[in-house]
């Protein structure tokens, strides 16, 4: 993020931001939410002053190692009650009610105190108190007494740490004045995530993740590989939503409990999200299948004679252990669900699969180090949009498809609502951006209705596609599909289009051989001059080799011509065009390599620059192949030309791949360049005459 855009967020939004980096550093090993630690944060830090921001994280650091309560410091703490007679804490604190004493009894996380009473009145201000359990400051008091039916501990006050007040009309005031770029980088900042190490899909992945807490009833999944903050979202982001083990839900937890009459955690939080999900050895009972899909289709379940109505979202996330490519050829990408879940009817209702596959792995730098929302500011300002509803302006301005049903135009039509919601919340949408917004929605939706028709002959094929006032007609098809065509093919040739039961651990590594992709020879890839390659953002399966060898077949000349081959990973990239020359070029024959680069601002960097490319020099030249390079400050644009009369002209140069941990050595990505994502980008095949740039 620019210097010049923190400032504006730092001035637009005084005192409702933070410097992201400040949480992991005074968190330490404390297992504390993060809108709790921003909340102090944006008290005791909330400054451009640095002496005042240090002055800040102390005062914090004290309040958090002085009051948050560790589980093994518990009985010191109580001892600290007892002699100080009060002493204030932070702890998650849950309430139940006693219906033989007909009380209020409130139970601590951390401190491990039991049936404490607590007024009633302060649990009718903070009604979810009474489910899951809420992140509080409090303060408590000890007074012993002989009465054994009576708790010693007293809870003086207690307050939720959330926003106390929040202003809608500022907000949307304020964002008039970002650009949607400059709005997006703020909110991916906000989740605590480093908006330049993200391209726009990356980016538009991410802000999907944000949906559930600003459009109610809205059913998200995401199946995907771990370590790529699948679940961080929905346990620390909010104190409006509520993570579960996939496990460990009931009936009686998560809908109503028909012995007291209590409601459940849908009728308190607005995103109710079951983390690890997934597992085919998982087990749900049929009553509460059924139950979450009355529920997500309706809006509402039974308690006794009674229909109670509630918002909550639900979120579904889990990890996926087979490729995407294995799936699309033996299953479904539903296929890591408990058998109970993976059912048509439960799978229908989902508005959204998000595909976390596509969502890089977190790494240090990932992580934000500017300015963003204290995440409770931003939490109250989704809650608040909950109540806007933004569909009717895709309604009003596409058409869509006619095959799709009322489900397929909910699910797009909310997506789209949300997405306008975070980025647009006054509502007011660029006709460019209801198309862009409306073809992410789309392609969600269609991932769902994909599988379905796998899953269940019932479901019959639909094709997504909308068009405008202007009688353009947009197509949408999801990535995976592009580049998976003959492992689709090969499954629907097998199954005919039937349903296919879910393949044993057996069957899956006997074929697991055949997930791995085959680089393809030169005679058998063609290019045409002229012709135009286009890769998108998060595709995989691109290598060098299919891009530029057959181009590069019997040149003896080759000249690259980057200004960007300086840092090391770049140096890796041209290296690895280097290994594609020698493999490519006849054994025993001679070839000239020259590459025109810039050289580093940075004199150490550049001293490293040269040595690299004085090293591969001698290393190349044992294998015949006589590399030369030098400096141009003039040059900018990006090219690979060719004796032979090819001139490949390259939108990003060598650099078309996403950073990937290239340290892990068992990572596949270092052996395998098309295991590595890809940025947006364009290839263009040019035919010349090679004498105008080879003596």
């Amino acid at each position: 993020m620019t210097s010049n855009l923190e400032e504006k967020i730092k001035d637009r939004f005084e005192g409702m931001v933070v410097r992201k980096d400040l949480t992991k550093f005074v968190k330490g090993n404390a297992v504390v939410p993060t809108y709790v630690l921003e909340y102090l944060l944006g008290q005791h830090c909330a400054s451009s002053n640095e002496e005042v921001v240090q002055q800040g994280i102390e005062k914090v650091k004290n309040i958090i190692s002085n009051h948050y309560v560790h589980r093994d410091e518990a009985e010191l703490v109580k001892s600290t009650i007892r002699e100080k007679g009060q002493h204030k804490i932070i702890d998650r604190i849950t309430v139940t009610f006693n219906d033989k004493k007909d009380n209020y009894e409130a139970a601590f996380a951390n401190l491990g105190l039991k049936k404490v009473e607590i007024r009633s009145s302060i649990v009718k201000k903070h009604e979810k108190l009474l489910t899951g359990g809420v992140w509080c400051i409090a303060d408590i008091s000890y007074l012993f007494t002989e009465d054994k039916g009576s708790s010693p501990w007293i809870i003086e006050n207690l307050k939720p740490i959330q926003l106390s007040a929040f202003n809608f009309g500022e907000y949307v005031e304020l964002r008039r004045e970002f650009s949607k770029d400059e709005w997006i980088a703020l909110l991916i900042q906000s989740m605590g995530l480093n908006p330049e190490e993200f391209g726009p899909r990356q980016r538009m992945l991410q802000l999907i993740r944000l949906i559930p807490y600003c459009e109610r009833n809205y059913n998200l999944m995401e199946l995907g590989p771990k370590g790529t903050g699948k679940s961080h979202i929905y346990s620390e982001f909010s104190p409006h939503g509520i993570l579960l083990s996939g496990g460990d839900v009931t009936v009686a937890k998560l809908f109503v409990n028909n012995n007291t009459g209590n409601i459940g955690l849908v009728g308190y939080w607005d995103v109710v999200a079951f983390d690890e999900f997934a597992g085919r050895e998982k087990r749900p009972s049929n009553k509460l299948v059924d139950i979450m899909k009355n529920y997500m289709a309706n809006k509402s379940f039974s308690r006794g004679r009674d229909v109670l109505n509630a918002e909550a979202s639900m979120v579904f996330v889990g990890n996926t252990d087979r490729s995407v490519a294995y799936m699309l050829r033996h299953s479904d990408l539903f296929e890591a669900l408990p058998d109970r879940y993976h059912d048509s009817a439960f799978l229908d209702r989902l508005h959204y699969y998000l595909p976390g596959w596509e969502i890089a792995k977190l790494r240090n730098e990932m992580f934000s180090t500017g300015y963003g929302f204290v995440v409770d500011y931003l939490a109250e300002a989704l809650r608040y949009l909950r109540d806007e509803d933004f569909s009717s302006i895709v309604k009003t301005k596409l058409s869509f498809s006619n095959e799709m049903t009322s489900r397929d135009r909910d699910g797009v039509t909310k997506t789209f609502s949300g997405l306008v919601k975070l980025i647009y919340p006054e509502g007011n949408v660029p006709e460019e951006d209801i198309v862009e917004f409306t073809k992410v929605a789309m392609e969600g939706r269609k991932r769902v209705k994909d599988q379905l028709v796998r899953i269940d002959d019932t479901f019959e094929k639909v094709s997504f596609h909308f068009s405008n006032g202007q009688e353009e007609e947009f197509q949408i098809d999801t990535p995976e599909n592009k580049r998976f065509q003959d492992q689709i093919l090969d499954y629907q040739e097998e199954h005919n289009g039937e349903a296919v039961d879910q393949p044993t651990q057996e069957q899956s590594r006997e074929s697991v051989k055949t997930i791995k992709k085959e680089i393809p020879s030169t005679e058998e890839a063609e290019i045409e001059p002229g012709s135009q390659k286009r890769v998108e953002e998060n595709q995989t399966g691109i290598t060098y080799d299919d891009l530029f060898a057959p181009c590069l077949k019997d040149a003896s000349k080759v000249r690259v011509i980057d200004p960007y081959i300086r840092l090391y990973y770049q140096i890796k990239n041209f290296m690895e065009f280097c290994d594609l020359i020698m493999r490519i070029k006849p054994e025993g024959e001679m070839m000239n390599l020259e590459l025109v680069t810039t050289k580093d601002d940075d004199p150490e960097v550049a001293r490293e620059q040269f040595k690299g490319f004085e090293e591969l020099k001698g290393m190349l030249l044992e294998h015949d192949i006589i590399f030369d390079h030098r400096f141009d400050e003039t040059i900018h644009d990006r090219s690979i030309i060719t004796d032979t009369g090819w001139k490949i002209d390259l939108g990003r140069g060598l650099d078309i791949f996403q950073q990937y941990d290239f340290k892990n050595r068992f990572n596949i990505a270092n052996l395998h360049q098309g295991a590595r994502k890809c940025k947006q980008f364009s290839v263009t095949y040019l035919d010349i005459e090679p004498e105008e740039y080879f003596e």
